[in-house]
């Protein structure tokens, strides 16, 4: 089985910590980079330019850069114009969805309130109909 790679961009550690958590308990593989936030992962992604996730998962509450801008920045990266970004957020606010499809998100995640049911939704983005997917 393949394994899936993933790029989580949040600022905070308990977050990050919370995610990779919730991605052990998955019953496949999937590898996690993190950075702490936008300007981070812009860097890390122009730093190594094998380096193409499988998704990443972005906030958009961040210092530095924050999500929309990172989404950005994303988008224009040609090796990663097929990679699916997921919003992973604390806003449930309309606008903000709005303007993340307009920028290009494959998918708008509110954080859950537990880590069972942050791995329901997690598995339920990597499978359709019971079949791991790739994007």
């Amino acid at each position: 089985m393949p394994i899936i790679t993933c790029l989580l961009v949040d600022d905070d550690p308990d977050d990050q910590e919370i995610f990779t958590l919730a991605l052990t308990r998955l019953a496949y593989p999937v590898r996690c980079v993190t950075a702490d936030d936008g300007l981070d992962a812009i860097e890390q992604l122009n730093a190594d330019s094998s380096f193409v996730p499988d998704y990443i998962f972005l906030d958009l509450n961040m210092p530095r850069m924050d999500g929309f801008q990172c989404l950005a920045a994303i988008k224009k990266m040609d090796r990663l114009a097929h990679v699916p970004v997921i919003i992973y957020t604390t806003s449930a606010e309309q606008h903000d969805k709005d303007k993340s499809y307009e920028l290009g998100c494959y998918q708008f995640i509110t954080k859950p309130i537990s880590i069972t049911e942050l791995q329901e939704i997690l598995d339920d983005v990597f499978t359709a109909n019971g079949q791991l997917i790739s994007p």
